[in-house]
């Protein structure tokens, strides 16, 4: 496993070893010992699955508030995303900031979101399947969200949203959003 550090602190893009031959391919996505040989601390408690039948989806921008914030390893098992990641870690000198990754079935590639950052994907083929670790349990009451297209942000997307819930098309822009995150 390779854990290469980006241009936001505390954000990891995840390279795991893939062992293929005439069969496929096998590989660890989660191992606890060389996570914690790589300085990586999180113990997850709950497992996500999502489908996007439609390349367009945008899912995001997700995050809870402390007491239960969550840290998220997030990987593509079927189809691509482009995956983002905003600090909204109040005082942060890289608060607002956002940097985005391709995660796909095929590079393997995982992302992981430490607490304090909003996160969300548009995906960038049919029937696209992503799996996400959490470390801590969801809890409605502290869910909240920031706006996808937040100016203040400038998210640049691949392409347009085509599939957009009602609810994540009225998250708050990140100035006027509920964070606890310092």
């Amino acid at each position: 496993m390779i854990a290469r550090d980006t241009g936001l602190p505390g954000i990891k893009v995840i390279e795991p070893s893939c062992y293929e031959d005439e069969r496929g391919f096998f590989m660890e996505s989660y191992n606890r010992e060389r996570w914690l040989r790589n300085g990586i601390p999180h113990l997850f408690v709950q497992d996500n699955h999502s489908l996007s039948v439609m390349p367009g989806t945008l899912r995001g921008m997700h995050y809870q508030l402390e007491p239960h914030a969550q840290a998220k390893l997030v990987r593509v098992v079927a189809g691509s995303i482009f995956d983002v990641v905003v600090d909204i870690r109040r005082g942060s000198p890289t608060f607002g900031r956002w940097e985005g990754f391709e995660l796909s079935a095929g590079n393997k590639k995982q992302l992981l979101v430490p607490q304090g950052f909003a996160h969300g994907f548009i995906t960038l083929a049919a029937n696209t399947e992503v799996l996400y670790k959490v470390d801590a349990y969801y809890s409605q009451p502290h869910d909240r969200g920031i706006a996808w297209n937040d100016p203040d942000i400038g998210i640049v997307w691949p392409l347009a949203p085509s599939v957009l819930s009602a609810k994540d098309a009225k998250h708050p822009l990140l100035r006027n959003a509920e964070m606890n995150f310092t």
